[in-house]
């Protein structure tokens, strides 16, 4: 049974971010990359990956390989490109350095609204 993706948390968005990129990265991924990626334990990886295989958005089997599902792989796509956005309009616009932009952008792509996304891409794509 899936649970509602409206469950998603920031935490479990970060999660899912990172078995994206690293699905990029690597052949296969696993709970300790998942760890060393976000520098956070096994334990908690293990939680969140379970919540997000109930949700759809990945497929584990204990002590195997974790993959994303087309539907996740959207998902973790969309919540990439807010933070890549975010981050560059941070440096780019406004001028922040590069290593507070990231932190900032890894807040700020979970709690702005479609709305105010939307119109940042907007005004994004009118900058040339």
């Amino acid at each position: 049974m899936k649970k509602d993706i409206y469950n998603m948390t920031s935490s479990l968005e970060d999660y899912l971010e990172a078995v994206f990129v690293l699905s990029k990265q690597k052949d296969s991924v696993r709970l300790t990359d998942i760890a060393e990626y976000i520098g956070v334990s096994k334990p908690s990886v293990n939680r969140a990956v379970n919540t997000l295989t109930e949700i759809g958005f990945l497929e584990h089997v204990t002590y195997g390989d974790i993959v994303i599902t087309p539907e996740g792989e959207s998902y973790a796509a969309n919540v990439l490109r807010r933070h890549k956005m975010i981050k560059q309009f941070l440096i780019n616009t406004l001028g922040v350095d590069e290593v507070n932009a990231e932190n900032d952008a890894c807040k700020m792509e979970h709690v702005m609204s479609a709305t105010t996304i939307e119109k940042l891409y907007e005004y994004l794509e009118r900058q040339g």
